[in-house]
């Protein structure tokens, strides 16, 4: 029988591949959420850990990621890479990350990261983009040269899988899929029609 630490295992696999290949951008994910009033919405973002807790990305958690995952709970996640003919998919529920956790990666981030997480209200109205460079020149002026801290906003968010799929293409349309399901004793496998 399968567990999750071969099945992170099986996902390091399928990156590694994709990064030896080339293909840009490789920890970039679709991330699906679905807020209160039950508008689903898809975004891409970047992976930043995965291990047998689960996938982590970060981000401002006033954003609608953040507000969709505070009334769900749960968000899905796909990772598509087109030039090796392979995709994995991953749902389950979310949770924040440890305060240290996120304070030790926001510390890793380039320092105009750092300043964008405080500058910029993501994904509300700007009147103009001339607002969002004042309020990062604000931000560069109340630190200096000094280091910049986390923003109370600024965190991450692991999913938990609970659902994993791997898919491989074939030219004849004829795909494999391979889903995993973590059930109450433990994970089943089943091949899935493409």
């Amino acid at each position: 029988m399968i567990d999750l630490p071969q099945l992170v295992a099986r996902f390091h696999d399928h990156l590694d591949f994709a990064t030896r290949e080339g293909v840009f951008e490789p920890t970039a994910f679709s991330l699906a959420t679905v807020g209160p009033d039950g508008r689903p919405s898809v975004r891409i973002v970047l992976l930043k850990a995965a291990d047998d807790r689960g996938f982590v990305f970060y981000t401002n958690t006033r954003s609608r990621k953040g507000r969709d995952i505070a009334a769900s709970g749960r968000a899905a996640m796909v990772f598509w890479w087109g030039p090796i003919f392979r995709q994995v998919r991953i749902e389950g529920p979310v949770t924040p990350v440890s305060a240290e956790e996120a304070d030790a990666y926001f510390a890793s981030r380039n320092r105009g990261s750092q300043v964008g997480a405080w500058a910029s209200n993501q994904s509300a109205v700007l009147p103009d983009r001339e607002t969002l460079l004042a309020a990062a020149k604000e931000i560069e002026t109340r630190y200096g040269a000094g280091p910049v801290p986390r923003p109370p906003h600024w965190s991450g968010y692991r999913v938990a899988p609970e659902v994993m799929e791997f898919w491989y293409g074939r030219e004849d349309r004829l795909h494999e899929r391979v889903q995993y399901t973590l059930e109450k004793n433990g994970w089943m496998e089943r091949i899935l029609a493409p």
